[in-house]
Order: C-alpha cells, then structure tokens, then sequence
C-alpha cells in the first residue's frame, strides 16, 4: 500500500489543513485511491475512486499529489 500525509499550514491566514493519499486494495480484486482532506483536529471529508489495476491507482495517486503540492501543501 502507498499512503501519503499532506499538510499546509499559514499562521497569517489562519489555516492549518491535511490532505492524505492513500491506494488499497478491495474485496473485489479492484483497486481504490482513498482521499481525506480538512482542518487538522477535524474529521476530514473522505473520497473514493476505484480503479480496475494497482497501477491506474498508484498513477491517480501520483496525479493527486503533484496537484497538492501546487496548492501549497508540503
């Protein structure tokens, strides 16, 4: 499984989020990139996408955090 931890936090703007990746398997022999993003202390929003291989959802991963890593995140 991959699984990464996003955050961004600005002290002036008073944000403090976190932005987490993470590809697991399902029952049905898919594969499912599971997003979970919000303010950090909180429960986060969750989504997810399935994918028919590991490497269609190790390629949206990849996608997902390069797009993170232009808004800020770190």
């Amino acid at each position: 499984m991959i699984a990464m931890d996003l955050v961004r936090i600005d002290a002036d703007k008073n944000m403090a989020r976190f932005y987490k990746l993470d590809v697991q398997p399902t029952l049905f022999g898919e594969w499912s990139l599971v997003r979970e993003w919000g303010r950090m202390g909180q429960p986060g929003r969750v989504q997810v996408e399935m994918y028919s291989t590991r490497g269609t959802a190790d390629i949206a991963l990849i996608a997902a955090w390069i797009k993170r890593l232009k808004h800020g995140y770190s």
